[in-house]
């Protein structure tokens, strides 16, 4: 071990990449057999080669670890601790990290960690009061959004509280099922007209129940008034685009900030697609559109999982991926031209 030490001293920067991908698979392998003092010195071995490593193949690292049941803890937190777009993926979807070690994550995670973690499908209730008591908009935003996220009474309780000074809050956590009813009621004391109406229908309140703005509310909120927000959109989107300002990089902006519709309408413009066709397709056939659609717009695929679980969180539908259907999306960004990925999706 001492040896290797020394090898990665010496090593030029221009080979510190394939000894960086070495000693990670090293670790990986032979994590059981390595002693405490060899496992800390393979951590610290691998923190000093990645200031001299290229992203895109620590990305490429993380991705791969990520969904490996078997990969070390310590290399797992290890990339967790690198630059946010490495540890988005093994936050998201490492098995080797229980709530205990998420709960232990969080005690020193910056704001980005803790919103990837607020993303995390399934995270238990300890986790998600851990969140909760954020007073980061993007964290408590991305929790509230989690429709896998279990969510106990209490903290609701907090989130609502949280909610009359965090508009953003407003709207995912009237969508919530799992939101006690009295909490619901206690929101239309200061939400919007538009949702003291969806909180009285959906909950199937009487409007004098909540107070009489609900009546009001429910008469004022019209499809125009829709209609105009996805105007408000398109006209955004179309002012971008002439500018020669919509890039992919503000889908995932837009999306990370809880955007879906302006997502949409953007990632329909950047195809060339109408936003009807665009969502048909996008949502109702899996993963592979979303990978098409990636890679048509030249989307990396270490940028995949974060488009593919925010747009699938955003509008409620389970964001899981079996085996084959990630061998196929692998397929797509491995051989594909960015134009025979949008003639493809233009087929189906």
């Amino acid at each position: 071990m001492s040896q290797l030490a020394a090898l990665a001293a010496g090593t030029p920067k221009s080979q510190r990449s394939d000894l960086y991908v070495a000693v990670a698979r090293l670790f990986s392998s032979q994590a059981a057999q390595l002693s405490d003092h060899e496992r800390a010195l393979m951590r610290e071995i691998l923190k000093r080669l990645a200031l001299d490593v290229e992203m895109a193949i620590r990305i490429s690292l993380a991705e791969k670890l990520a969904d490996d049941p078997d990969a070390p803890l310590d290399l797992i937190l290890l990339l967790a601790d690198d630059a946010i777009e490495v540890a988005r993926p093994v936050i998201l979807r490492s098995q080797k990290l229980t709530d205990r070690e998420i709960l232990e994550f969080l005690r020193d995670a910056d704001e980005a960690r803790q919103t990837v973690c607020a993303q995390r499908p399934n995270i238990g209730e300890p986790v998600t009061d851990k969140l909760a008591a954020s007073e980061s908009e993007s964290v408590l935003v991305a929790l509230v959004r989690n429709i896998t996220a279990r969510i106990a009474p209490s903290t609701f309780e907090t989130l609502v509280e949280k909610s009359r000074r965090m508009a953003a809050l407003q709207e995912p956590l009237a969508h919530r099922e799992d939101l006690p009813d009295p909490l619901a009621r206690q929101m239309c004391d200061w939400v919007s007209s538009a949702l003291k109406s969806y909180i009285a229908r959906s909950r199937r309140l009487d409007p004098s129940a909540v107070g009489g703005a609900v009546a009001q509310a429910t008469r004022s909120v019209t499809v125009p008034a829709a209609q105009d927000a996805s105007d408000g959109g398109r006209k955004l989107v179309d002012k971008l685009a002439i500018a020669g300002q919509l890039k992919p990089g503000f889908l995932v902006r837009v999306l990370q900030q809880g955007q879906a519709e302006l997502f949409e309408i953007a990632f329909a413009k950047l195809l060339e697609m109408e936003p009807v066709g665009f969502r048909e397709v996008f949502y109702r056939k899996g993963p592979r559109p979303v990978a098409l659609a990636c890679r048509a717009v030249g989307i990396d695929r270490c940028v995949f999982p974060t488009i593919y679980s925010g747009s699938r969180q955003a509008r409620s539908i389970s964001p899981a991926i079996s085996n084959d259907e990630r061998t196929e999306i692998d397929a797509v960004f491995g051989s594909l031209t960015r134009k025979e990925a949008l003639d493809i999706l233009r087929r189906l």
